[in-house]
């Protein structure tokens, strides 16, 4: 059994798909897809999707609005590249961005409506938290400030 897992925003890099889309020709199609599905979004004269991928710069490919269909796009070059070895998968799943590139790698959403959906929810994430507001924390080791109130050790 094959399964491909999808991943979520953090994983964008400036120079990703660039050797895949120069080694294989369905990822450089998806590259070409996505930019054309891309532009419509943007409307003329917006940033190319692919010369961000592979070129950046780094700021503007990590804004929420283009990083969300790069890496979309990304997954789906790498997934069609698979396909054309005769790689399928058997299940697909993404975590949360990476859920639109399990539904188009599972055949249940097309590949050029997913970019401009994704461009759309990053750009409107990105109008609810502006550039540079915001901030995540993650808190460690409760479980050795506090009882657990079961009684137990640990709650984990």
């Amino acid at each position: 059994m094959i399964a491909f897992l999808f991943p979520g925003q953090g994983s964008q890099k400036v120079g990703m798909g660039q050797a895949l889309a120069k080694a294989f020709p369905e990822a450089r199609a998806t590259f070409e897809e996505a930019d054309a599905a891309f532009q419509d979004g943007d409307g003329p004269g917006g940033p190319s999707l692919q010369t961000l991928c592979f070129e950046g710069p780094e700021d503007q490919l990590t804004l929420t609005e283009h990083t969300q269909p790069a890496i979309l796009t990304m997954s789906i070059a790498a997934a069609r590249v698979l396909a054309s070895h005769g790689i399928q998968p058997d299940l697909v799943a993404g975590h949360s961005l990476g859920e639109y590139s399990a539904n188009v790698a599972a055949g249940t959403f097309g590949f050029a409506d997913a970019v401009r959906v994704v461009h759309r929810r990053g750009r409107y994430m990105q109008e609810a938290v502006p550039v540079g507001q915001g901030a995540m924390a993650a808190i460690l080791g409760l479980d050795a400030i506090a009882p657990c109130p079961t009684g137990t050790a640990s709650c984990m």
